[in-house]
């Protein structure tokens, strides 16, 4: 097997395109929820949506066998959560990472209702809220491969196994 680790939203430090970068307070929320500043200068990391485009593009080159979903507890609080489940590039809809990505790329959002419930607490998969198993699901299906493990916050004890009867 080939583990793939990803956080439930994405960040980025330093220049460079981000297509699904978010500039407003929902980024702001995101970064300060998920505590995304640099360890050694405290700068604010850059924050947005999940970008499924990029994920699928990594699996595929990674060959990724299962995923491993980090600070899922971070979009507890939102009423919807997005996915970039595509580009748009001069005007056109891919749904593929390009050769040369620029910073003309614009995301295309799906949009999925949040689960507004603290999943801190939550010891089994059996506890997720249908909105958070709705986005599990959802992601699955975009990126052909299971997320086995999911992290509900920073401790040990907060990371809950998926898919446990197989």
């Amino acid at each position: 097997e080939v583990y793939g680790i990803f956080k439930a939203y994405c960040t980025r430090v330093g220049a460079g395109p981000f297509p699904s970068e978010l500039f407003d307070e929902t980024g702001d929320k995101i970064g300060a929820l998920g505590h995304e500043f640099g360890a050694v200068t405290g700068r604010k990391r850059r924050c947005g949506w999940i970008d499924l485009v990029a994920l699928k593009y990594s699996v595929m080159v990674n060959g990724v066998t299962k995923l491993i979903m980090m600070k899922s507890d971070v979009l507890d609080t939102f009423d919807a959560i997005k996915a970039c489940v595509a580009y748009k590039v001069n005007g056109e809809e891919i749904d593929y990472f390009p050769y040369d990505i620029t910073e003309g790329v614009e995301p295309v959002y799906a949009e999925l209702p949040g689960w507004k419930t603290d999943m801190t607490k939550m010891q089994s998969e059996d506890e997720f809220p249908e909105e958070f198993n709705a986005y599990l699901n959802f992601l699955e299906e975009q990126l052909g491969v299971q997320i086995k493990i999911v992290s509900v916050g920073p401790d040990r004890a907060q990371t809950i196994e998926r898919y446990t009867e197989e």
